[in-house]
């Protein structure tokens, strides 16, 4: 059971990781992964909204609207203690469910 295009040099290595990049290659192909699958939590979808992650952690430079959402933010008025309130009564936590706040 020889295959013609085995390496007859003893580069056995190189060579399966070279099959194996030919059969990623073709199963990319043959079977595309749609784009909403594609997305990352990290990696913002290029018609999104920049976050401060990717401008901190993955050094993107900051887009001039997220430059402009940063300013107005800092110029905003804080708070008050029932509008934090209110907003923790409708965030859902980790289940997502706004009828258990957390």
């Amino acid at each position: 059971m020889n295959d013609s295009n085995t390496p007859k040099d003893g580069n056995f290595a190189a060579w399966v990781d070279e099959k194996a990049e030919e059969l990623k290659f073709a199963l990319g192909e043959k079977f595309p992964v749609p784009p909403t699958e594609l997305h990352s939590p990290s990696v913002h979808v290029e018609t999104g909204k920049q976050k401060l992650e990717e401008v901190l952690l993955e050094h993107e430079e900051p887009t001039p609207e997220f430059l402009e959402e940063l300013a107005a933010l800092e110029h905003a008025p804080p708070l008050s203690e029932e509008e934090l309130a209110r907003q923790a009564l409708e965030a859902g936590g980790d289940d997502g469910d706004s009828s258990t706040p957390e």
